[in-house]
């Protein structure tokens, strides 16, 4: 995968400033890791008449695959015919596409600090791509090349095999632009619709992705003729997002015809704003209050037990304290919207070693998860029968032992406040259970009491002074030192949300049945 950008000059302004432009020296080849194989940039002339750089994406085919993109509906289409074996190394699409977004990311902004003027100056350009896949030939290319200012542009089909002539032209195209252009927006132009002749991405197309689109297209794609076909394609025929760039794309037009600022035209006056205050959602809550727990607890290494579809772990990624962030899922659909969530697939190397998502049973131990500094169950022990309670207890307190553990689950109390939940109904269908706040501390006070784990209550959500909070969550925490134990016997019954009680045989931590915790009660 590969393509040059040249240009010329002469002694006062010398082509090797394109070395400046770019932000790599063109006496040096330099190798930059991509989530998909290696990306290297060298000169192949530098003088100050003429400066060639190019760009070679070296694609792991092993990793496209292991990243979750080499098949199914989100993957390229020969990718799917033939996961190891297809084009994606070879044809410039949208992983050269993020390769240039990440390799010359200051130059796609058309920011120089050394050399400015020249940033801001239009520079004579020739860029050259020999394998581009174009789905609808090289008419389709000039169609959406041409109108945007190139002196010249050849678009030539590049032959099945040139030994036999009758067998037609390959859907692929060398690809060769010439003209004066700003070096940014000729990088812009090459993001954008590179993955749209393409007609295919590697990465799941997130709403993001459409501001990524306005960014690259300022300046020429709100007035282009194909704006509509170029819309649909990059943004992968996704409905919502594609009517979403084109309204915004349509007021960019509106502002620019009439010279005027986007906000000036889009000035419509939000009634609520000012009046009224919208309430953090308690899922939110939620996952603060555990961010803010993993924090005080100095943990750095944390499991997501009972995952779902990521939000939690997107929240631990955002903060670099948290160096290891494992989650843990039964469902394999939850884990793949997990993933799509996070965009692992496009994910920096550095990042990507940080999270890990792997599928596995709650109800039984896990030698992946030992060693980790802390644990969370958010919201899952309540979907869980209670007779698999003491199985859960035992593979998190017992054989995974982090060093902390935050559990959350629903106070039952609280539910008389959810004007639309029926009386006696749960939350959520899946709920086997729903605890008061008694019948949670009864349960917490006997699992740490079996495992050798002090426990601290904490509410999430507003604290009503008649029925509690929302959420209730507790904090288990045991001494960084303390290693294995041996199981405890637990009655069958336990985890239904009475209290254990201590089991014979088995003695709480310093010998007293309230030593090992620490309670903070509701206000």
């Amino acid at each position: 995968m590969f393509l040059t950008i040249s240009t010329t000059g002469d002694l006062e302004r010398p082509a090797t400033d394109l070395g400046f432009l770019l932000h790599k020296h063109p006496d040096k080849a330099q190798a930059f890791s991509t989530s998909h194989g290696t990306a290297h940039v060298f000169y192949p002339e530098a003088s100050a008449e003429r400066c060639t750089a190019a760009l070679l994406l070296e694609v792991d085919p092993v990793a496209l695959v292991r990243r979750g993109r080499g098949k199914g509906t989100d993957g390229a289409p020969d990718a799917a015919l033939a996961q190891y074996v297809n084009d994606r190394p070879y044809a410039a699409s949208s992983l050269l596409s993020v390769a240039m977004s990440t390799v010359f990311k200051s130059a796609l902004r058309g920011v120089c600090q050394a050399r400015p003027e020249r940033a801001r100056t239009p520079l004579p350009l020739r860029i050259v791509v020999p394998a581009l896949p174009a789905r609808g030939g090289p008419e389709l290319v000039r169609r959406l090349f041409g109108p945007l200012g190139w002196r010249s542009l050849e678009a030539v089909a590049v032959p099945l095999d040139e030994r036999f002539p009758e067998w037609g032209d390959s859907r692929y195209v060398r690809l060769v632009l010439e003209g004066e252009m700003r070096l940014a927006d000729a990088l812009r132009q090459l993001y954008v619709l590179l993955p749209v002749l393409d007609d295919a991405k590697h990465y799941w197309v997130a709403p993001d992705e459409v501001d990524k689109l306005l960014r690259a297209g300022e300046g020429w794609l709100a007035a282009h003729p194909e704006q509509k076909l170029i819309t649909q394609r990059y943004l992968s025929r996704r409905r919502s997002l594609t009517l979403q760039a084109a309204r915004r794309l349509e007021l960019v037009r509106l502002a620019e015809s009439d010279d005027l600022d986007v906000e000036h035209v889009d000035n419509a006056v939000d009634e609520t704003v000012d009046t009224e205050e919208r309430p953090v959602p308690l899922a939110e809550q939620r996952r603060t209050a555990i961010l803010d727990a993993l924090r005080a607890a100095g943990a750095r290494r944390v499991l997501d037990l009972g995952c779902g579809q990521g939000q939690l772990v997107q929240a631990l990624l955002k903060d670099v304290r948290f160096t290891e962030i494992v989650g843990v899922d039964v469902s394999v659909r939850a884990l793949t919207i997990a993933a799509r969530r996070l965009k692992t697939a496009r994910m920096g190397e550095r990042q990507a070693a940080r999270v890990t998502l792997q599928q596995g049973s709650l109800t039984y131990t896990d030698k992946r998860l030992q060693g980790y500094d802390a644990a969370v169950l958010s919201e899952v022990v309540e979907h869980l029968d209670p007779p698999r309670l003491p199985a859960l207890e035992y593979a998190v307190f017992g054989s995974a032992r982090p060093r902390t553990v935050l559990v959350t689950t629903p106070n039952a109390e609280y539910n008389v406040r959810w004007e639309t939940l029926p009386a006696g109904h749960m939350r959520h269908g899946d709920h086997r259970f729903e605890w008061t706040r008694a019948e949670f501390r009864d349960w917490a006070r006997g699992v740490a009491g079996r495992h050798g784990y002090g426990v601290e209550f904490l509410p999430v959500g507003p604290d009503d002074p008649e029925v509690g909070p929302p959420t209730q969550m507790a904090v288990f925490t045991t001494a960084p030192d303390d290693g294995p134990r041996p199981r405890a016997g637990i009655r069958a019954g336990a985890g239904t949300g009475h209290a254990p009680g201590n089991e014979p045989g088995t003695e709480p931590a310093n010998g007293s049945p309230d030593s090992t915790e620490k309670e903070v009660e509701a206000a």
